[in-house]
């Protein structure tokens, strides 16, 4: 299943500079390439963190203390537990704002 869905994935990405070069999701200029650049950056990558750092702080989740635990584990520098409200409110609007911030440009086009 996963070979399948990368390879159906990969189509656009292995055409994108010969058959479907015509095509300009973005507006003029733009090629099926930054498309893909644009999901991945703009929307993948902030959802995904945002998600792991629900995960690693709420109940529902890992925990916050299960994910000190094992951030402590080892030598170096400790993750201390005063920085759990850090992780539980600030650091998701942060990242929310980064992810609204980055699609807002191709909203208002």
């Amino acid at each position: 299943i996963c070979c399948i869905a990368i390879i159906i994935l990969s189509i656009p990405c292995a055409l994108g500079f010969n058959v479907l070069s015509n095509i300009q999701p973005l507006g003029p200029g733009s090629t099926i390439l930054d498309l893909e650049d644009f999901i991945v950056s703009n929307c993948i990558l902030p959802l995904g963190s945002l998600v792991f750092v629900l995960f690693a702080c709420l109940k529902n989740g890992w925990g916050f203390d299960n994910f000190l635990n094992e951030v402590n584990t080892g030598v170096g520098m400790k993750f201390g537990k005063s920085l759990k409200f850090y992780m539980t409110f600030i650091l998701p609007l942060i990242i929310l704002i980064i992810f609204v911030l980055g699609i807002i440009p191709f909203i208002v086009k």
